[in-house]
């Protein structure tokens, strides 16, 4: 697969506001410092948010998220152990009927067995970009690990590095889904997706092979009573994404069992890395992203240049990403 990502990182941020008018939106505020409700330009990109028309049902997700990346129970764990819990973000979806789903907070979230089923992936606090050849940057949901001044990732290659991220575009051309190389293409021009042979990839986990691998299933539906609908206002609150990834992390691959033992080290420890209790190991994710967001709220017309990563992300201990030149 040869693509050219160069000045782009189309698939780790959410540039679709850049379409609308030149004036990018995120969430005005963040769950860890606040919360993050969506803007209305925000929900009026979303086809089924309210379910109140006459469309045929979908499993439309909850949230916005254009490319959100799903990770492994795996995953999950070693972000956790890395001090990073503050990097995982829930998703959940609308059922397509009543009978696949259960009701909560008023929608009916789609489930398996009666448990209401999620992904975790990673966040995307919003920071100052210039993808596509812009010269001046903007306010744009970015992935936590993408470096916005090099417009590349911060742990690409590393043991950290998701499956999904590294097999992209490759997955999408298997399953005959448009890539974000070709979005790109088609909104900016250039050529990205330069090879789009691929060999059948492995590590899809589609169907029943992903309960409890990548699509987790929450033992308690009425736990959930509130978290769905902040989830759908983008107000997840720290002590909502504890539960969905403690969850997750507790999940077993090929069931919906949930170990006791491994959902209380892991919410323990995401509620730990969130608070700053730097005892449990906090990295620099949980205060870079809400540095992130307090930068937003007090300069969103004044966009500062990416290079004031060095001071929210590098000081803090992020890895460093070559230049361009340094990887020809």
């Amino acid at each position: 697969m040869e693509v050219n990502c160069e000045d782009c990182a189309g698939c780790c941020m959410d540039w679709q506001s850049l379409l609308a008018d030149g004036d990018a939106s995120t969430t005005a505020r963040d769950a860890d410092g606040g919360d993050g409700r969506r803007t209305d330009r925000q929900r009026a990109r979303k086809p089924f948010a309210g379910r109140d028309d006459d469309r045929e049902a979908s499993r439309e997700p909850l949230d916005d998220d254009t490319n959100f990346v799903p990770l492994t129970r795996d995953e999950v764990r070693a972000f956790l152990e890395s001090g990073m819990g503050a990097a995982l973000q829930p998703r959940f979806w609308h059922a397509r009927t009543e009978s696949e789903g259960v009701e909560i907070d008023g929608r009916t979230v789609a489930a398996v067995a009666g448990r209401p089923v999620f992904f975790v992936g990673l966040r995307k606090p919003p920071k100052p970009v210039a993808p596509f050849g812009r010269e001046e940057p903007t306010w744009l949901p970015t992935c936590v690990f993408l470096d916005p001044t090099t417009l590349q990732c911060r742990i690409h290659d590393g043991d950290l590095y998701p499956d999904e991220c590294r097999a992209y575009p490759e997955h999408n051309l298997a399953l005959e889904q448009e890539t974000e190389c070709e979005r790109v293409e088609s909104a900016f021009g250039g050529d990205r997706l330069l090879e789009a042979d691929h060999d059948d990839p492995g590590g899809l986990l589609l169907g029943s092979q992903a309960i409890g691998a990548k699509l987790f299933c929450h033992p308690r539906p009425d736990d959930l009573e509130g978290v769905v609908d902040r989830a759908a206002a983008g107000a997840l609150t720290r002590r909502d994404r504890a539960e969905l990834i403690a969850v997750a992390a507790a999940s077993s691959p090929g069931t919906p069992a949930i170990s006791d033992h491994h959902y209380e080290r892991a919410k323990t420890r995401v509620l730990g890395t969130n608070e700053g209790n730097s005892a449990d190991g906090e990295s620099w994710v949980g205060p870079a992203i809400r540095d992130w967001y307090q930068r937003y709220r007090e300069s969103r017309k004044a966009v500062p240049s990416p290079t004031v990563a060095d001071a929210v992300e590098t000081d803090r201990g992020a890895p460093e990403t070559p230049d361009w030149d340094a990887l020809e």
